[in-house]
């Protein structure tokens, strides 16, 4: 039986991928990235040992876009776990299904990242053996072989993943009287101080919000845009389902409070 999943488990470690993101993905020259790449080309900052050669001035150079990006681990499981060790630069024969099954890969850990969120609350433990479950079932389809994973169909995991973790957040969001903001355009909004205590915001557009100071403890986040959202001061204690990537697009400060296995962002300062 593997060992339990910790949120740590399923951050990105680049140290032991071979710069899958950096290759398998396609970007288009934006306000994140400096230059169009297409979907398997090298990214042209990319050396030869897989290391970024702009990555203390990503930011700086034009590439904002890299620095909210995380694969929830499964750069480090494909080129470990699913190909040995093994490195797209081996040839297309290995590229083409390396890159194919990241992409699989990718869904999966991130469905991990918010089971374990859930099953790590003590007030969901009505709930932990069906998330149990559903983590062995998720790890299962991850740790299939390459041709199998490329085929998988993500659809039949997430449908049955997403009702687990929405009766999760209901017990975690049970003590407040939050607000239902869910899928809700709050691009720009002013919010400073709010009180947004267990709050349904799966979904929300807060975009360039200003939510300094705001209580956002057990608010749901699940799929929240926090682009440019202002978190300096607020409080995102026991928030549900918030990742890096998130965290990484919004602005906060030393005073910004994040749950367990979230960390601030190099760019905050």
């Amino acid at each position: 039986m593997p060992a339990p999943l910790s949120l740590h488990d399923l951050r990105a470690d680049c140290s032991r991928c071979v710069a899958l993101c950096c290759v398998a993905l396609p970007f288009a020259a934006s306000a994140d990235f400096a230059f169009d790449k297409p979907a398997g080309v090298p990214c042209r900052n990319l050396r030869q040992d897989d290391g970024c050669g702009i990555h203390a001035q990503l930011r700086e150079r034009g590439f904002p876009g890299c620095t909210v990006f995380d694969c929830f681990g499964a750069g480090q499981h494909v080129t470990q776990g699913t190909f040995a060790g093994r490195s797209w630069r081996d040839g297309p024969d290995v590229a083409g299904p390396m890159f194919a099954a990241f992409a699989v890969a990718r869904q999966l850990h991130e469905l991990l990242w918010y089971l374990t969120d859930a099953l790590a609350r003590d007030v969901t433990a009505p709930l932990h053996d069906d998330l149990r479950l559903a983590v062995d079932d998720v790890r299962a389809a991850s740790d299939l072989p390459a041709d199998a994973l490329v085929g998988l169909d993500v659809d039949p995991h997430r449908r049955r993943v997403d009702t687990l973790l929405t009766a999760a957040s209901r017990l975690v969001r049970s003590p407040f009287a939050g607000a239902d903001r869910r899928r809700a355009d709050l691009v720009g909004a002013r919010l400073v101080g709010a009180d947004l205590r267990g709050a349904d915001l799966r979904g929300a557009l807060l975009l360039g919000a200003d939510l300094r100071r705001a209580d956002l403890r057990a608010a749901d986040l699940l799929g929240t845009d926090l682009r440019g959202a202002d978190l300096c001061g607020a409080d995102l204690t026991g928030a549900v389902y918030l990742t890096q990537p998130q965290v990484a697009a919004a602005r906060g400060d030393a005073t910004t409070r994040l749950p367990d296995g979230v960390t601030p962002p190099a760019h905050w300062g």
